[in-house]
């Protein structure tokens, strides 16, 4: 006998819904063992900046002059207060925060609320000058090595651009979204990645 459509097809929303919610309790479990081997030490937080609608900065932008930049939306403010909550709630109440110089990422650094910000061209963009990405990215590594077991109770957050953590690790992260590495002889391990706003 065969069964009524209806019920087969209540059997696979069951089945849908079972594994939507499996995969949202890895996930969570996979943050949560990222949130502690920030807090414990020797690991490090690649931040993106949060939302910063565009691509790029007009030609003829200025370091200096906020308004010839791209900048966070209020969807990114938003965000990056958000991700200093999310840092809080996973007990890491302060953290050593180096950032970019441009704007986008000193006001995420400064939204997130987690102490004193110190600019760093280390993580200065080469989107549009890639003469320079060998010698950032080879700064940013010293960076990464000199920094990170210094004070295992203060965890070093980084915030810097998209092509700067794609060089580093190879990921390719979303507005706002963190990649814990960790350093090696050679460079840098990614560990896992945390994007608050979905299974964070």
């Amino acid at each position: 006998m065969h069964r009524p459509q209806w019920t087969l097809m209540l059997f696979g929303s069951i089945a849908l819904i079972g594994a939507a919610y499996a995969f949202a309790d890895a996930a969570e479990d996979r943050h949560e063992v990222l949130w502690r081997a920030l807090a414990s030490g020797g690991h490090v937080a690649l931040m993106r900046h949060a939302e910063a609608p565009g691509i790029g900065d007009p030609a003829e932008f200025d370091l200096d002059d906020c308004g010839t930049q791209r900048n966070l939306s209020g969807q990114g403010r938003a965000q990056a207060k958000a991700i200093g909550d999310r840092f809080r709630a996973n007990r890491i109440a302060s953290a050593r925060l180096h950032s970019s110089q441009w704007c986008r990422c000193l006001e995420t650094a400064h939204l997130l609320d987690l102490g004193t910000v110190q600019s760093n061209p280390a993580l200065n963009s080469f989107f549009r000058d890639d003469a320079r990405e060998s010698q950032r990215t080879a700064a940013a590594r010293q960076l990464i090595r000199t920094q990170a077991g210094t004070d295992s109770d203060t965890p070093l957050v980084l915030i810097t651009h998209q092509v700067n953590i794609t060089a580093l690790t190879g990921a390719f992260p979303a507005s706002g979204e963190i990649v814990v590495v960790k350093p090696t002889a050679n460079g840098v391990e990614t560990v896992g990645r945390i994007r608050i706003g979905e299974t964070d």
